[in-house]
């Protein structure tokens, strides 16, 4: 299933709510496998530090109109934490 297949992140690993949202969108699907992996770690990593689900459903709906519109990192937040530096 070549159609399912999404690029990651760096560090962290796709969870399925983001890569279903992603794939079901062209738009966001092409600004997406054209980015950094570390680009799309930083947008992995601010979805899921969202604790609750109603944040990450919010996040995920953000992310996806950033992305359309050709934004590629989340912007206002520090980055990822996770990443080695």
């Amino acid at each position: 299933m070549a159609e399912k297949r999404l690029s990651g992140g760096v560090v962290h690993k796709m969870p399925d709510d983001l890569r279903k949202a992603i794939i079901s969108t062209p738009a966001v699907r092409a600004v997406w496998e054209d980015i950094t992996p570390l680009a799309r770690n930083e947008w992995i990593c601010w979805v899921t530090s969202g604790k609750k689900e109603e944040t990450r459903s919010v996040r995920i709906e953000k992310a996806l109109s950033k992305i359309k519109g050709g934004m590629r990192r989340p912007c206002c937040w520090a980055g990822c934490p996770h990443r080695s530096k």
